[in-house]
């Protein structure tokens, strides 16, 4: 093999690991689309690989079709990919806002079989054209799959460490695109001398190139105007952090904080949430002097302990740093939370509540557990009867453990299952709940190694809603909202805990929403 063809070999080797890179990276960016703007992170992770892997066999099997013109049909495959990957991100938000419902999802599936098809097509074709060349059709095939699969490595890590936290998804598809086509083009003009017409498809490759950059640059703001439509009032702040996005809007007085579009409150009636999840506990507890707080990372629930004196120690547990400087940096949660975080008596852990709770050997006198609802895989396990037995083992006798556990109302099988999940540890329960007009009725699990008395409680700190007298009424459910739940048959539903090994939470949690 002369020099030229080892040249020639040595660029398909690198240009298959750089779009497997590329095709990876596609293919995490839609499973994180789909989670953001669809919900449950598990199912849209699994159909959208399911999807991409099917289209890359579709694309493997149409592949047989191109046994000529190699090189110009891997660039205009190279293209395609960077035009529809491109743009996939910033179609998906406009559709989402302005199409109607079901339609995002729809398109979501669909450019995931495409790309992925487009994908599989890329392999055989790099693999004919060395063999082509003059290499040897086990060492071409061998050398070719090194790159594709080494790629799929450093695809999936720089999505996760470099693409998501620092560019967000419109910037990364606009950035991946433009490296497909980077490497369309090179191919292009370094096997020049075997295409007719280059200079057309030069051409045509540059103006995607064009169209690519002013997404790259502008795309952004106009994705933003579209995901305001998702939003009731108006993003003040948005930013994508390695676990998650967070959003921040603002309505006269009103502020909001979303984490990946799901509500966490709302400055205009947080108090009666956070009066509930928190004076309860600290009223029951002996002696209210050792604190945690799984969650909150707002420090909302930390304004309110801080009102009692007595408390010595409050450590609070978040797993996104992100959600802690926000907090303690912008002057609407400043506002809200009053400064809270920046306590003395206030010591923050950036780690994951399940691990923590695993790793640390002290005693809480109160336990508040202030989580995001179990929508997918990673919160569902902070929902198992296995996390609430770390609680029960971390709580001191004589101590309480509050835990919001999503709204009775609207879900209702969800919230009394959560329940029943906490009892199943050998705590004694007390079932809560309050309207807050922001997120509807919400409900509240209390657990102790004790029997909870409403009755025997008082509030003795301010208060904006809570009361002693009115206490013991939040254990108040109606008919339509108790633990005895019918199934469209009319029989009993049967409640089971929910646990590691078997996590039914997250599949009634979404059917109880799905109307909502």
């Amino acid at each position: 093999m002369n020099e030229a063809a080892v040249r020639q070999s040595k660029i398909i080797y690198w240009s298959s690991g750089i779009v497997s890179i590329c095709g990876i990276v596609f293919e995490v960016l839609f499973g994180a689309l789909g989670s953001y703007i669809l919900g449950d992170g598990v199912k849209q992770y699994t159909l959208t690989i399911s999807l991409f892997l099917t289209g890359m066999g579709i694309g493997a099997s149409l592949s047989e079709k191109f046994l000529k013109n190699l090189i110009i049909t891997f660039v205009w495959i190279e293209f395609g990919v960077a035009i529809i990957g491109g743009f996939s991100s910033f179609t998906m938000f406009g559709i989402t806002a302005f199409a109607p419902e079901g339609t995002d999802a729809l398109f979501l599936y669909a450019i995931t079989l495409i790309v992925g098809a487009l994908t599989g097509v890329e392999l055989p074709i790099l693999i004919r054209k060395a063999n082509e060349i003059g290499v040897t059709l086990n060492k071409s095939t061998a050398r070719v799959l090194f790159s594709d699969y080494a790629g799929g490595l450093i695809g999936g890590v720089l999505f996760v460490f470099l693409f998501r936290p620092y560019f967000g998804m419109v910037k990364t598809a606009f950035l991946v695109g433009c490296i497909n086509l980077l490497v369309a083009l090179i191919v292009l003009y370094l096997f020049r001398k075997e295409i007719r017409y280059f200079l057309v498809h030069a051409f045509i490759g540059v103006s995607i190139g064009i169209v690519l950059l002013i997404g790259l640059f502008f795309g952004e703001e106009m994705a933003f105007s579209f995901e305001q439509k998702l939003y009731k009032d108006p993003i003040i702040h948005t930013e994508e952090t390695s676990y998650q996005k967070i959003t921040l809007t603002r309505d006269q007085e009103d502020v909001r904080l979303y984490l990946d579009g799901q509500l966490q409150f709302s400055s205009i009636d947080e108090h009666r949430y956070h009066e509930v999840l928190v004076h309860p506990t600290m009223a029951y507890a002996e002696q209210p002097r050792n604190v945690l707080i799984l969650g909150g990372g707002d420090g909302i629930a930390v304004r309110e302990i801080l009102k009692y004196d007595e408390v010595e120690n409050i450590t609070l547990v978040d797993l996104d740093p992100a959600v802690i400087k926000l907090a303690n940096t912008n002057e609407l949660l400043l506002e809200v939370n009053e400064g809270a975080l920046m306590h003395e008596k206030v010591h923050v852990k950036n780690t994951d509540a399940f691990q923590f709770l695993e790793g640390t050997d002290e005693w809480f006198d109160v336990i508040i557990v202030d989580l995001p609802d179990p929508n997918n895989e990673s919160l569902n396990k902070l929902y198992t009867r296995e996390f609430y037995s770390l609680v029960r083992n971390h709580l001191k006798p004589g101590g309480a453990a509050m835990i919001q556990a999503t709204s009775p109302v609207f879900a209702t099988e969800v919230y009394w299952t959560i329940s029943e999940t906490v009892a199943d540890t050998g705590l004694f329960v007390k079932n809560l709940h309050v309207d807050v007009p922001s997120f509807g009725n919400w409900g509240f699990v209390m657990a102790s190694r004790e029997e909870i008395n409403l009755s025997g409680l008082d509030i003795l700190v301010d208060t904006e809603f809570l009361t002693t007298d009115l206490l013991p009424t939040l254990g108040v459910f109606g008919k339509d909202e108790d633990k005895e739940i019918h199934d469209k048959k009319g029989e009993l539903v049967e409640l089971k805990p929910n646990t590691l090994i078997d996590p039914h939470l997250i599949e009634i949690y979404e059917q109880s929403w799905e109307n909502y």
